[in-house]
């Protein structure tokens, strides 16, 4: 995928999505999909540029919102 003439990777992905919670304050399904909808491109067509880390943290958001079961965690303490 090319965005603004410029070869987009994992590693600029993740960037921009960073970007996008940080200065808009939005989860990062919302950060995907916005970025999704301000550059018309589809979402399935960015799911191979998700990072590990992006994907655990959408993955967490999906969880607090019951959309995905919860997993059990460790407790320290």
């Amino acid at each position: 995928m090319k965005l603004d003439g410029y070869m987009m990777t994992k590693n600029k992905f993740t960037k921009i999505v960073e970007d996008i919670v940080k200065d808009k304050q939005l989860t990062y399904m919302e950060a995907v999909v916005y970025f999704c909808e301000e550059n018309t491109i589809d979402v399935e067509d960015v799911k191979k540029y998700i990072s590990d880390p992006i994907k655990g943290k959408i993955e967490v958001e999906a969880m607090n919102l019951n959309y995905l079961p919860k997993q059990n965690q460790l407790s320290f303490g």
